[in-house]
């Protein structure tokens, strides 16, 4: 077995193989040693504020440990950058369908380096979430190490390898605090060769929101779907993408065109111009120039999106269709506006996280939206099933009125 380093605080622990993070998760537990678990750090400032003794940084386990592009299936190691990943997949014509973003500008660390465990672990997507899922989506398998100090595998190479607890989805979405993970094995799709975005200017929040339900639910088969609005926003644009084959986008395009022409203006770009666009989209670009200001990630009714920002105010970006909306609020914002949008949202039957956020803010009114008692208590059974000693990223995920 691998000596690991003996834990002494406050210190950051870099294990380079899964015989490593077991000796050290073990050793936390035996020493009750509470762990922050890092990979690239793009999102380490994102969730509840972590109490720990030591950080575990997973940067280490990095590499690609195979990749069949023929199966279209690749497994790499949780500390992987996601821009390797892509560069892989490139080389092959082939991609992340769930398309996840890269948040490091926008969380104010542009130095850092998104990793593949981190998208897992936080279950971001980027707009073709619409049409291709999200990681947990594309998550076959995952081998990772629990908070008992025993390493584990779930899932496989292909969909049917699950028995028992789904482990893949499960740990996609859980922050870390069920288990380290060493590794994912994920679904990856051909890229599509040819691309196009139509561009609107000026529809209402409601108009854009309302049109793009409406086309949602036709055959152009759209891969994004967004609206840039909001009562302070300084422009109104929305947009629509469509990707496949060359034949199938441009009649697809042609269909479109004519309807939309009849409601604005339309313009359009392509290949590397739309690309660029949506990696904007993706990562949340417009809201990177200023990190100290306040975002909301809302998941919302579509049809409810356009009256709870009317009512809220701030600018926003709809994203999904208007199902995800990120909201920035007003400089200066305070807890007794934060805990008015959380009540509105409620209120429409959507929930509201604080996705970015002064420290202090975050620590009085929590990052994710409160559960009830009952989801709470699943959440916390759950929890102790891998982690029975909460060391790990022991407090990420409580909110107020959570455990």
């Amino acid at each position: 077995m691998n000596s690991a380093p003996t834990i002494r605080t406050p210190t950051t622990l870099h294990p380079e193989n899964t015989a490593a993070l077991v000796d050290i998760i073990s050793e936390a537990r035996a020493t009750s040693t509470r762990l922050e678990i890092i990979g690239g750090g793009t999102t380490r400032t994102f969730g509840d504020a972590v109490t720990a003794d030591a950080v575990l940084d997973l940067s280490r386990l990095s590499g690609i440990d195979f990749y069949e592009p023929e199966e279209l299936v690749i497994k790499v190691r949780a500390g992987t950058s996601v821009a390797e990943i892509r560069d892989v997949l490139a080389a092959k014509n082939q991609h992340l369908a769930f398309e996840p973003p890269d948040y490091a500008a926008f969380f104010g660390n542009p130095a850092a380096t998104g990793s593949i465990g981190g998208i897992i672990a936080s279950n971001f997507a980027g707009p073709r979430r619409i049409q291709a899922g999200a990681p947990r989506d594309a998550i076959l398998g995952v081998e990772g190490v629990n908070g008992r100090g025993e390493a584990f595998k779930g899932g496989g190479r292909t969909v049917k390898n699950v028995t028992g607890y789904d482990i893949p989805k499960l740990m996609t979405g859980s922050f870390g605090v069920l288990a380290a993970l060493s590794s994912v094995t994920l679904k990856v799709l051909p890229a599509p060769p040819c691309e196009v975005t139509l561009l609107l200017s000026g529809l209402t929040d409601v108009e854009a929101i309302e049109l793009l339900s409406d086309i949602l639910g036709t055959p152009a088969d759209l891969s994004a779907a967004a609206h840039w609005g909001g009562p302070l926003s300084g422009s109104l644009l929305t947009a629509l993408r469509l990707e496949g084959i060359s034949e199938s986008v441009i009649a697809r395009k042609a269909e479109l065109e004519n309807r939309l022409r009849k409601v604005s203006d339309v313009r359009t770009i392509a290949a590397e111009e739309s690309r660029a666009f949506w990696r904007g989209v993706r990562d949340l670009s417009a809201f990177s120039a200023e990190p100290a200001a306040c975002v909301w990630r809302l998941m919302l009714p579509g049809t409810k999106a356009a009256q709870v920002v009317a009512d809220l105010g701030g600018e926003a970006i709809y994203d999904w269709g208007g199902s995800q909306v990120f909201l920035r609020s007003e400089p200066g914002a305070t807890a007794k506006h934060a805990l008015t949008i959380r009540s509105r949202v409620d209120e429409a039957g959507g929930n509201a996280c604080l996705l970015r956020a002064p420290a202090a803010l975050r620590r009085q009114i929590g990052t994710f939206q409160p559960r009830t008692e009952a989801l709470t208590a699943l959440r916390e059974r759950v929890r102790r099933m891998f982690d029975p000693s909460a060391i790990l990223n022991p407090g990420k995920i409580v909110s107020l009125g959570g455990s």
